[in-house]
């Protein structure tokens, strides 16, 4: 793997950032990194991405030049990482009122809608990071034959639950928002409640894979 640039982010931030593509490997480097950053001296706060990892510092405290250092030893280090993580299972009703792009991924893919469930649900995707909203999980590991662009036309107000497509990756909206991806399905499991400990149903590392509650025309 090729090695990450490390560079700062104003006076208070680094960022550790790889060369594409986004990789299971790659993840659990800057998830690794991240977990021996967590309890680094001065910095306060965290923040995995796709193919990075942020550090906010205190800049009256930290010296940025040895964090960096200590940042790619962390880097180093994680090569062998273990991918920690549950597995989640999540019923989704795909089709009709719960997923009014399914017919538009099917035509855009040559699949059935039949077919576009089945390579959805068969699948197991790993959560890469967090981001978008609350509990809004990136996944890696979808089929490349339902690989889909978002919409052209983003929609003003996507329900709660609603499980799409955007590009290369699926996902599950946490909250009601706008949102551009090719909505396939919806689940009932709440994906995001602050009274929870933690407050996300998904974490980095997860394993999730998609349960057929029902197909619908």
């Amino acid at each position: 793997m090729s090695q990450p640039r490390i560079f700062p982010l104003g006076d208070a931030a680094l960022v550790c950032e790889a060369p594409p593509p986004a990789t299971l490997d790659c993840q659990r480097r800057v998830w690794a990194a991240a977990a021996a950053a967590s309890d680094w001296p001065h910095v306060l706060e965290v923040v995995p991405g796709m193919n990075n990892l942020t550090l906010v510092f205190d800049p009256l405290e930290a010296d940025p030049d040895a964090l960096a250092g200590q940042l790619q030893a962390a880097w180093d280090a994680a090569a062998e990482a273990p991918t920690a993580g549950r597995e989640v299972e999540i019923p989704v009703q795909y089709g009709g009122e719960f997923g009014p792009d399914l017919q538009a991924v099917a035509n855009h893919t040559g699949l059935s809608v039949r077919e576009v469930v089945e390579r959805h649900s068969n699948a197991e995707y790993v959560v890469f990071f967090l981001g978008f909203q609350p509990g809004f999980a990136y996944m890696g590991g979808l089929d490349a034959a339902l690989h889909t662009p978002r919409r052209a036309s983003p929609r003003l107000e996507v329900p709660a639950g609603s499980v799409g497509i955007g590009g290369e990756q699926t996902g599950i909206y946490p909250a009601t928002s706008p949102g551009g991806w090719q909505l396939i399905g919806r689940t009932e499991l709440p994906l995001f409640d602050p009274a929870r400990r933690p407050p996300t149903l998904l974490q980095p590392g997860d394993r999730v894979r998609f349960t057929i509650a029902g197909i619908h025309a």
